[in-house]
């Protein structure tokens, strides 16, 4: 189930973005549909690729997430459960005479924003997880989720908000996913941790490389990356670039949480379909380009 809020903005009714706790999404183990009339002895260029991911933003459908597969030669679109044999059909004739170069994979999740990294982290009416712990010269903020910091919202520690942490510093979304929150209460410790885990540097992720994620709904959870600079939808002009594509879960709540690899920031959880009791698949928001937008680096 999906739970929205609408939020004024500059004196007009905001989009519905999806909001605090939801409900468990549901198991997303993707099963591979072949692409109909696709010519398995074609290849396919990079700019025919190129031009298959742009017909397929084109086709503007809610719940479908896609990238390239430099070695397959092709374009992996994963469609969630809300997505109809319709709106596949559709795909395919905006893509035209490169409809072949589309590898469609089902999942029977459904890809949602996982608003509700690691400790808990408060707003006016959600939750989210706190990212890395970052640093401008002597000021401190942490960065997170960007569909968590859309609007500036203050943050707070506590479910009651009693406890300040201080304001939104920055927040991009849609486009890309990422917020930055200053330290402003200097009573808060913020070591350049994940958990136990001391985080020194940034990187780039790699496919095959083995990540961990940690959220203030499930906790640590751990697998791989799937595939790079993907494109999700999700819904309602909610359309972020450049992804991370893995098969690590994650559930509402755990939106901004950090992934990283051994000591090294990789990404912020962005969102997907699946739980921690079946698997799934989770998108994350490269954290280089976040560190990069605001010049800050970890610590």
């Amino acid at each position: 189930m999906r739970i929205k809020r609408t939020t004024p903005r500059s004196g007009t009714a905001r989009r519905t973005r999806l909001l605090a706790v939801t409900t468990g999404l549901i198991a997303a183990a993707a099963l591979a549909v072949p692409a109909a009339s696709a010519d398995t002895a074609q290849t396919f260029s990079a700019n025919q690729l190129t031009a298959a991911s742009d017909a397929v933003l084109d086709a503007d459908v809610a719940g479908t997430a896609w990238h390239i597969d430099k070695a397959a030669g092709t374009l992996v679109v994963t469609a969630d459960s809300t997505v109809s044999q319709a709106e596949i059909a559709q795909i395919k004739r905006e893509a035209g005479a490169n409809s072949g170069a589309l590898r469609i994979e089902r999942t029977p999740g459904t890809f949602s924003k996982l608003i509700s990294g690691g400790d808990a982290i408060y707003a006016t009416s959600w939750r989210c997880s706190a990212g890395f712990n970052v640093r401008s010269g002597s000021t401190y903020y942490f960065l997170t989720a960007g569909h968590c910091t859309d609007g500036y919202p203050p943050w707070y520690t506590n479910s009651s908000r009693t406890t300040s942490i201080g304001p939104t510093a920055g927040s991009s979304f849609p486009g890309n996913d990422y917020g930055i929150v200053r330290y402003s209460n200097t009573s808060l410790a913020h070591p350049g941790t994940v958990g136990s885990v001391d985080i020194t540097s940034a990187a780039n992720a790699t496919v095959g490389m083995s990540v961990t994620r940690r959220g203030s709904t499930t906790g640590i959870h751990s697998g791989s990356v799937t595939g790079l600079n993907a494109t999700v939808n999700y819904g309602g002009g909610d359309v972020v670039y450049g992804m991370i594509r893995t098969n690590v879960c994650a559930e509402p709540g755990d939106s901004g949480g950090p992934l990283h690899s051994g000591s090294r920031a990789i990404g912020l959880t962005s969102g997907g379909s699946g739980n921690c009791s079946s698997g799934g698949t989770t998108f994350f928001q490269p954290v280089t380009e976040a560190l990069s937008a605001y010049g800050v680096s970890v610590y």
